[in-house]
């Protein structure tokens, strides 16, 4: 029997699949608990019409990234850190300070997806990568400046 899965399913496939699958198991176990639908020419026109619906919001989020992308790199966020002789850095800055400095400009990033998630400990500038989107990698500029 041919089933749509309505969520990702252990050695059957993934949400939105059709797959061929034995009649007891669609029947007693896929489509008893949720987890499938039959296929039929009507469920077929309604997944047509869901893969549709997702493919343009995919779109549009990967739009809005790009968008973000470019607003990123008029960007520079200054921080002031604690430092002594010969340019040392007491402390650092971290990912979520970034965050947070952003997120007072008005622009939400994730600081799960900064990808040199190392703190800044050097004093001048430094550019953070952080992927807004799959292969939409915006750059945010920080500077650390010191006071003796």
């Amino acid at each position: 029997m041919k089933v749509i899965l309505k969520s990702d399913v252990k050695k059957v496939g993934k949400k939105g699949e059709v797959v061929e699958v034995s009649d007891g198991y669609a029947r007693n176990f896929l489509i008893n608990k949720g987890l499938a639908v039959q296929a039929t020419n009507k469920s077929m026109e309604i997944l047509g019409e869901q893969k549709a619906q997702e493919s343009l919001h995919q779109q549009e989020l990967k739009e809005n990234a790009l968008k973000l992308k470019e607003e990123l790199k008029n960007i520079t966020l200054e921080f002031k850190v604690k430092s002594g002789k010969e340019g040392r850095v007491f402390g650092s800055v971290s990912t979520k300070q970034i965050v947070e400095a952003l997120n007072a400009k008005g622009i939400k990033v994730d600081k799960r997806k900064f990808i040199d998630n190392a703190p800044i400990a050097s004093l001048g500038t430094t550019r953070v990568k952080v992927e807004l989107y799959k292969d939409v990698i915006g750059e945010v500029i920080c500077h650390l400046s010191g006071n003796e």
